[in-house]
């Protein structure tokens, strides 16, 4: 995938490269003994300890695809007053074209200028972008979104999407996972009775939270909270099939959960893709939240919100002085949220504000790559517990930090920080793959096969081993350590410190390797 130039000096001093003189020589280059990388690229995992590294080769829109450029159908400019009603009618009216060859409709392009918006814009309909000229703040030259007022309270600026969840069964598809066992990064299973499965079909696999799986996990571990109980925190993942052979089903990206059968049966059906919107993308655009101070948070909470949404994009946008999230998604599979800024928010510094990048329920393969936080609580979070999984941090900055960017809740699976840097911040731990114990609402385990890759925390990075699973910190910087906010076992490190970790990305290397 192609990096950005900004990208590129981030990795360059995630991986301590500077200008090297004539007489000085890179450091020397090494490979996790998790990760073999030959020389045309392929990839070879090894499991030492009966724990593998997780596969994100297929994280991002339409499995890490090259975002698209689609063509602009319309145009429009800012009027006076409240420009709500005016560009929704915009965004209403290319929604109703008809789709293209490639399913897009058309862009809407947002001249340069300041738009006053007093409510929220929704973008629903598949195959729309909504772009801007710029994410600059000069309006001369860019597209700048006022967003004023806090009617209705803590309002979204701009909804990519509609509400949804994945409940929804079509009829007598439900069949139960046969397999005894299958492991963490499998993209195949056996069921019972795949009927009428073909590929295509978008399932829903659910692995329960029975008794026997929670005593296995230590009931969470909340220490002095209640301990999880049945039905708090089943693991969903929503895939697309790919092959149906006899009673053997491929899916479209790998499982960050093994399915053990002697804790918990296992079951799967197909989604009736109740709402779902596709193809959907917002650009270049700047919007600007009218604060009274740097702690208020009577205004806008979000800036932009993707729900019930697959393989949709935000791209060069720029969001300030939101109260919770800049971008804040929920049930989205398969999305990528590139070159973006989520930057002075405006709020109290507690709980429930300032998750600059926020991934949360039924957030699953999302990237975000290229982005930058400033001043956040959490600035890159998983925040939606076991319903959230294959999400990637690639190549993001955060400035100022003053909590920790982490798993923050009961069992997100599958995160990945990849040449992810911390620069001055305001607090001791900035990322946390562990437990939060008896923090939140008895949070727990909040993050499990989980992985910090190549970078540098520039505080204390923890890491700690779930049990039944295992967390990740391979060649980063900064204090790595097993002493989290609660006792738990250390999790796996290797290479603190140590420049010349090959491959230097891991999304980058496992997405090469499975688009051979």
């Amino acid at each position: 995938m192609p990096v950005s130039r900004r990208a590129f000096l981030t990795g360059a001093a995630v991986l301590g490269i500077g200008a090297v003189s004539a007489c000085e020589s890179a450091p020397s280059t090494w490979q996790s003994r998790l990760l073999g990388v030959a020389k045309d690229g392929t990839l070879t995992y090894h499991e030492p300890n009966g724990y593998r590294l997780p596969d994100f080769g297929a994280v991002g829109y339409r499995g890490g695809q090259q975002l698209p450029t689609v063509e602009t159908v319309r145009t429009v400019g800012p009027i006076e007053g409240d420009n709500t009603a005016h560009l929704q009618s915009a965004i209403d009216e290319v929604a109703g074209m008809p789709l293209g060859p490639q399913g897009f409709r058309g862009a809407l392009e947002l001249r340069p200028g300041t738009y006053r918006i007093k409510g929220t814009l929704r973008v629903a309909g598949n195959g729309v972008v909504l772009r801007g000229a710029g994410d600059g703040e000069d309006p001369e030259t860019n597209t700048v979104l006022r967003a004023v007022g806090n009617s209705p309270s803590a309002r979204d600026v701009i909804v990519v999407g509609t509400r949804g969840s994945w409940n929804g069964q079509d009829p007598d598809t439900r069949t139960k996972v046969t397999d005894e066992l299958v492991p963490l990064g499998s993209t195949s299973l056996t069921v019972a009775d795949p009927g009428s499965l073909g590929e295509g079909d978008l399932v829903v696999i659910v692995h329960p939270d029975d008794p026997t799986w929670l005593k296995a996990i230590d009931r969470g571990g909340t220490e002095d909270d209640p301990s999880w109980k049945p039905d708090d925190v089943p693991i969903m993942y929503l895939r697309r099939v790919v092959e149906v052979s006899g009673d053997r089903i491929t899916i479209d990206a790998p499982l960050y959960q093994a399915l053990d059968r002697s804790l918990t049966r296992c079951y799967l059906y197909r989604w009736d893709e109740a709402g779902l919107s596709t193809d959907i993308g917002v650009e270049k655009l700047r919007i600007d939240i009218k604060a009274s101070g740097t702690k208020d948070r009577k205004h806008a909470a979000n800036g932009i919100r993707l729900m019930n949404l697959r393989d949709a994009w935000v791209r060069d946008c720029t969001v300030l002085r939101f109260a919770k999230a800049g971008i804040y998604t929920t049930y989205t599979t398969q999305a990528t949220v590139a070159g973006c800024h989520a930057l002075e928010p405006a709020s109290p510094i507690r709980p429930g504000y300032r998750y600059n990048f926020d991934a949360e329920q039924g957030s699953q393969q999302i990237l975000f790559t290229d982005c930058h936080a400033t001043q956040g609580r959490h600035s890159f979070v998983a925040n939606g517990g076991s319903s959230t999984s294959g999400i990637v941090f690639h190549r993001t900055t955060a400035t100022g930090s003053r909590a920790s960017s982490e798993g923050h809740r009961r069992w997100s699976q599958g995160l990945l920080f990849d040449n992810h840097e911390e620069i001055r911040p305001r607090v001791d731990t900035t990322i946390l793959l562990g437990s939060r114990g008896d923090y939140g609402s008895g949070h727990g385990w909040s993050a499990v096969n989980s992985v910090a890759w190549n970078t540098r925390a520039s505080a204390r990075l923890v890491v700690q081993r779930p049990p039944t699973a295992q967390n990740f910190a391979i060649g980063c910087g900064g204090r790595v350590t097993g002493n989290g906010p609660v006792d738990a076992p250390t999790g796996y490190r290797e290479g603190t410190g140590r420049p010349g970790l090959e491959p230097a990305s891991l999304y980058e290397a496992q997405h090469a390797a499975s688009t051979r």
